[in-house]
C-alpha cells in the first residue's frame, strides 16, 4: 500500500517538473508570505478582504466540483484555504514584497491551475494568494486567487497520528509527532521559556554564564557513572562530564564571585520516567554565601519560573498537589528516615541497613557500601513528600564535596529541593578544605574500587586549586527534570530527540 502510494506520488512529481513547476523550491530564493495562519485569525478585522500571502503544509484537501478546500498549518496555526476554478489565476509568485506589487523580481515558482490541484497532497508544502475572508460556514479562510507548491511529500501523513498508543513510535518520528500534535508543540516553546526564564533570573541577580568542558580527565561532581570516549590526537580516554561542579568551582578559585552554567550532563545509569543519559542542567556558584542564602535564592528561583513560564504557582505533578507560593519547610535527614521507618541511620549497624530495606522487599546490590544502602532507605521515605521542602542535614559520607556542619560534625550544610516525591535540586556549603576534600576523594575511590561505578574519583588538579585558596562558596544545581515535573510529563516526552536504541529491521 504504501509503496502504491510513493509511486503515486512520485509521478505527480515528474508531471510538475514537466509543467515547469518546481516540487522543490529553493530556500535561497526565498518563500515570501505577508501574514501567519494565527495573525489572520486574530486580526480578522483588520485583515478582511485585505490581499494576503500564506505558507503551511497541508493537512486537510477535498474537492467538490468546481471548489476546493484546503487545511494548511505553518508554526503558528492552521488555517483554510477556499478555491474556487473561476476564481484561480496564472499570478506568478515573487521572492519579496516590491516583486509581488510591481510585477518584477525574481519569481519563486510557477502557478497552479484549478486543474492542477490534483497534483497535491496532504503533507506538501504550499504558498497561496488571496483575500481574507469567510466562508459560508462562518470559517475564516484565504480565498485564494493564486497557489504554488513549495515542497512536495512522498509518503502519506499517518492518520490519527496523534491517537497512537506506541509511544516508542512517537518518540522515534518526533517530526511526525510534533506536525500533528499543536500542544506538544506549544509545550516545548514553553520549555524554551524555562530556560530563559532561569538565565534572565540568574542575570538579573549578577550571576556571569560560562561554559566548560564536556570532556574532561577526571569527572566528577555527582555520584554517577560516566561515558568514557577517546580523544584520538592526545591518544587519551575522557570522560563526558556528569556535572560542571569543578570546573565551576576552579572559576570561583580564578577570582569570580558569581557564576552559572546551562549545559548538557551525560551519566551512564537506567532509564526511568525522571531520568535520561543526556539532560541539561543548570549550575551556579556563589562566593561569600552559605546554603541558608542559597536556598534563599533558590526558592524565588522556582517561583519565578512557575509565574513567569506557566503563569501560575499550583501544580499537579505525579500525583502530588505542590504549591510553589506556600512558606518552604526545612525537614532534617535523619529524623524524616527515622519518623518514616523507624531506623536511625547514622546509629544503625550495616546489617540493620540491610535488613531494613529487605524487610521492605528493597532490591540493593550484594556489595552495595553503607552510603549506598542509607540513599536507597531515603528513596523510600522521599516519594511521599509534595514539597516543596528542602531536606537538610545530609551525613557527611554521603556528601564528599559538601562543608562539614559546625554545629554537628556528623552532616553537612547540603540541602535538596523536594517537590513531589523527587530530589529537583541539589546544593551545599562547598567545602574548600584541601586535606579535608582529599581525605573525602579518597573514600569516594576506594568505593569506586570496591566496586561502586557511581562513587566520584579523586581530582588531584582540584584540590591542588583548593590549596591556593577558594573564597566560601555556596553552589547549586538543578536541570530539566523540573520541568518534566511541572508539566507532568516523562522525561523523555519532554525531550524532543531522546536516544532509543537502533531499530532494527527485520
Amino acid at each position: 500500500m504504501l509503496d502504491n502510494i510513493r509511486q503515486t506520488r512520485l509521478q505527480k512529481i515528474q508531471a510538475l517538473r514537466d509543467l515547469g513547476i518546481s516540487p522543490y523550491v529553493s530556500a535561497r530564493a526565498g518563500t515570501f508570505r505577508t501574514e501567519t495562519a494565527k495573525k489572520i485569525k486574530d486580526s480578522y478585522a483588520e485583515l478582511e478582504n485585505k490581499t494576503v500571502t500564506v505558507v503551511g503544509k497541508v493537512m486537510l484537501l477535498r474537492s467538490i466540483g468546481k471548489i476546493a478546500f484546503a487545511t494548511i498549518q505553518d508554526e503558528t496555526e492552521k488555517i483554510q484555504l477556499f478555491f474556487k476554478e473561476d476564481d484561480i489565476t496564472d499570478a506568478p509568485f515573487y521572492t519579496s514584497n516590491e516583486g509581488a506589487e510591481q510585477g518584477s523580481g525574481k519569481l519563486s515558482n510557477k502557478a497552479l491551475s484549478y486543474e492542477q490541484m490534483s497534483l497535491l497532497d496532504i503533507g506538501d508544502y504550499v504558498q497561496a494568494i488571496g483575500t481574507v475572508g469567510k466562508t459560508k460556514t462562518g470559517e475564516i479562510s484565504v480565498m485564494v486567487k493564486s497557489f504554488t507548491i513549495l515542497s512536495k511529500s512522498v509518503r502519506p501523513m499517518p492518520e490519527k497520528f496523534h491517537g497512537l498508543q506506541n509511544v516508542e513510535t512517537r518518540l522515534r518520528k518526533r517530526y511526525l509527532d510534533l506536525i500533528t500534535d499543536s500542544e506538544l508543540r506549544d509545550m516545548f516553546v514553553k520549555k524554551s521559556m524555562f530556560w530563559k526564564a532561569i538565565r534572565d533570573f540568574m542575570v538579573g541577580e549578577g550571576f556571569l554564564e560560562v561554559i566548560t568542558p564536556i570532556m574532561e580527565e577526571t569527572t566528577g561532581g555527582a555520584d554517577a557513572t560516566p561515558f568514557v570516549t577517546h580523544h584520538d590526537a592526545l591518544d587519551e580516554d575522557f570522560y563526558l562530564r556528569i556535572s560542571p561542579e569543578l570546573h565551576l568551582k576552579r572559576l570561583i578559585g580564578g577570582g569570580y564571585e558569581k557564576v552559572f552554567e546551562i549545559g548538557p550532563n551525560f551519566r551512564n545509569e537506567g532509564i526511568d520516567d525522571e531520568h535520561l543519559q543526556e539532560f541539561w542542567n543548570m549550575e551556579f556558584y556563589w562566593a561569600y554565601a552559605n546554603f541558608w542564602d542559597n536556598m534563599e535564592l533558590v526558592k524565588n528561583l522556582y517561583r519565578y519560573i512557575a509565574t513567569s513560564v506557566f503563569n501560575r504557582s499550583t501544580f499537579t505533578m505525579r500525583g502530588h498537589e505542590v504549591d510553589f507560593s506556600k512558606e518552604w519547610e526545612y525537614i532534617d535527614y535523619v529524623e524524616t528516615i527515622q519518623k518514616a521507618l523507624g531506623i536511625h541511620v547514622l546509629n544503625a549497624t550495616e546489617q540493620e541497613l540491610r535488613n531494613c530495606l529487605s524487610e521492605r522487599r528493597v532490591k540493593f546490590e550484594e556489595n552495595a557500601s553503607r552510603e549506598r544502602l542509607t540513599d536507597i532507605l531515603w528513596k523510600q521515605v522521599r516519594v511521599n513528600i509534595p514539597g516543596p521542602v528542602f531536606l537538610i542535614n545530609e551525613p557527611t559520607s554521603m556528601s564528599p564535596l559538601a562543608r562539614i556542619s559546625d554545629v554537628n560534625p556528623t552532616v553537612t550544610e547540603r540541602f535538596h529541593v523536594i517537590i513531589a516525591g523527587s530530589e529537583l535540586g541539589n546544593g551545599y556549603t562547598e567545602l574548600i578544605d584541601p586535606p579535608d576534600q582529599l581525605a573525602r576523594f579518597e573514600k569516594q575511590q576506594a568505593m569506586r574500587d570496591a566496586g561502586d561505578t557511581e562513587a566520584q574519583m579523586i581530582d588531584y588538579d582540584f584540590v591542588e586549586m583548593l590549596e591556593y585558596g577558594m573564597a566560601p562558596t555556596t553552589g547549586f544545581g538543578m536541570g530539566e527534570r523540573l520541568f518534566s515535573f511541572m508539566v507532568d510529563k516523562p522525561m523523555r516526552q519532554t525531550t524532543f530527540f531522546p536516544q532509543m536504541g537502533r531499530k532494527v529491521k527485520g
